[in-house]
């Protein structure tokens, strides 16, 4: 079976096979990743953020459902804390939203983070790369959950929705710095709940304070998305804003930009794959290490002789 024409045949068999190998950095999925490129850009791609216990996975599983009745086929990569035994995503978001687990129109995947700390998985670009060569739009990417710290959704998605709710206390030092500048729109979830105005109000405020960002003015919306209410709403803010990005040049600027990042990552990842085989695995850093201990050598020339010896051409020092 070739996993790339069974994906774009829409196999979810295959989509899962193909991000597993990218989670694994299998080396096979390089070449299957070079063959997809040419299939993907379509999907519109919608980041979910926010702290933990706003019910993010059930906004998600409630949009999904009026994009279902829409005919559309979505993605869903929802990203969970990293199981210290066993490596893999330990709050499954797929039992979350088991009730659209076998609509083969929807594809859900639970990644862990495995250390990252901006909120995502490693292998989330790819794995979106993935979802959008095999036909699904739009593409949800639900981080983990931890706060202010999860700024690189913006990095991976089209739009970003903040999610928060009544009662968490100090809003403004919930939802203050890098995560409320990511924010393009705003939902108070669970707002059946007491004081769901008065946050909805707060966020207004300190958005107000933050000024408009290139003329957008992020919406806030209020849901109950346990019942659904509110998600036709918060759909109809996603595609607005989006339409705002492109009439204004704004969608193509942040996929340059996010193409531009994306190679710069993968540039990284190789320099850092040459220098584990040519200086880590022969033992060379190690030599190093003991130069730069005696006082023959600075870390800093260390480094660059590290790099030399891999590359004279590329990484000889300017």
């Amino acid at each position: 079976m070739d996993l790339v024409d069974e994906l774009l045949k829409g196999s979810h068999q295959a989509a899962a096979r193909l991000i597993s190998l990218v989670e694994d950095r299998d080396p096979r999925s390089l070449d299957y990743l070079r063959r997809l490129s040419s299939y993907t850009g379509r999907a519109y791609v919608i980041g979910v953020t926010g702290p933990p216990g706003t019910g993010k996975s059930t906004l998600v599983d409630a949009l999904t459902r009026v994009l279902r009745r829409e005919g559309r086929r979505v993605g869903i990569i929802a990203v969970d804390p990293t199981s210290p035994f066993s490596g893999g995503a330990i709050l499954a978001d797929r039992i979350r939203m088991q009730d659209h687990s076998t609509d083969e129109g929807v594809f859900i995947r639970s990644m862990a983070t495995r250390g990252s700390l901006g909120g995502i998985a490693p292998a989330t670009a790819d794995a979106v790369a993935i979802l959008d060569a095999m036909g699904c739009d739009p593409i949800f990417v639900e981080t983990v959950g931890a706060g202010q710290v999860e700024v690189d959704i913006v990095r991976t998605s089209d739009s970003v929705i903040v999610v928060t709710v009544p009662g968490l206390g100090d809003h403004i030092q919930t939802l203050k710095a890098g995560i409320m500048e990511i924010g393009e729109i705003f939902v108070v979830n669970k707002a059946d709940r007491g004081d769901a105005e008065r946050t909805a109000m707060e966020i207004k405020a300190m958005l107000d304070l933050a000024g408009q960002r290139k003329g957008w003015s992020p919406p806030v919306l209020k849901t109950v998305a346990l019942h659904g209410t509110g998600a036709e709403e918060v759909l109809s803010a996603i595609w607005e804003h989006r339409a705002y990005q492109e009439a204004n040049g704004l969608l193509e600027e942040r996929r340059r930009k996010r193409r531009r990042e994306e190679i710069l990552r993968i540039l990284e990842e190789k320099v850092r794959e040459r220098i584990h085989r040519s200086a880590v695995t022969t033992g060379r850093l190690e030599e190093v290490v003991a130069q730069t201990l005696l006082g023959a050598l600075d870390p800093y020339t260390a480094a660059d002789l590290l790099l030399e010896e891999i590359s004279p051409d590329l990484f000889r020092p300017r």
